[in-house]
């Protein structure tokens, strides 16, 4: 089903098919080379660069907002909200990312989440966010990663009115069991969207296994 996506905790995951893709690495065991690595924002738990320098290879890019990019090393591309690019053949849209309710991160800091084509699917994953407008405008999503844990980003309830605006096949939680959130957390987002998609919505949530 989602057997090509790897969690690693948190909002930390890795994509396989014809590209390897990384999202926000962190707490990263295990060396590898990434074609492509995208990071959604320059808190500490997304923009790692350690991490980053674990899975990043002579051919390998990164894409990142700006102050994020400026702590990096290597073939770094600066995205920004409305960016559309192709980066080593991976169609790529930055998409905002930010609260609406609270501060941790304001829209004027530019940070984002992405929704990119891996094998001729478009996987969509939120970055730290609230549920917001430009949910809407986002179309034929194969797979949504979206924060559930509250506190930094949308509670679990929220977060389950938010996959219904971004309507994906599949609806994976993710931003629980690290800094806050458990996967009591994520259980919750499962079941109130089994709730409000009973009506013919049909998006699966699906609870990954954390990874190291």
């Amino acid at each position: 089903m989602l057997d090509n996506i790897i969690w690693f905790g948190h909002d930390s995951f890795k994509f396989t098919g014809d590209k390897t893709v990384y999202i926000d690495p962190y707490k990263i065991k295990k060396s590898d080379k990434a074609d492509l690595i995208l990071i959604t924002h320059g808190h500490f738990d997304h923009c790692s660069p350690e991490d980053i320098a674990k899975v990043t290879g002579d051919k390998t890019i990164i894409v990142a907002p700006k102050d994020c990019a400026l702590k990096l090393k290597g073939n770094v591309k600066i995205a920004a909200p409305g960016d559309k690019f192709s980066v080593t053949g991976i169609e790529i849209e930055a998409v905002p990312a930010y609260n609406t309710n609270k501060d941790f991160h304001p829209k004027s800091n530019a940070w984002v989440g992405y929704v990119f084509t891996l094998d001729g699917k478009r996987y969509y994953h939120a970055g730290d966010t609230d549920h917001i407008p430009e949910m809407k405008t986002l179309k034929d999503i194969y797979a949504a990663l979206i924060p559930i844990s509250g506190v930094y980003v949308m509670t679990a309830d929220e977060a389950a009115h938010a996959a219904l605006d971004i309507a994906p096949k599949f609806a994976v939680p993710m931003h629980y069991g690290e800094v806050v959130g458990t996967k009591k957390d994520a259980e919750r987002f499962a079941a109130e969207l089994r709730r409000l998609s009973a009506a013919g919505t049909n998006i699966e949530p699906v609870i990954l296994s954390q990874q190291r």
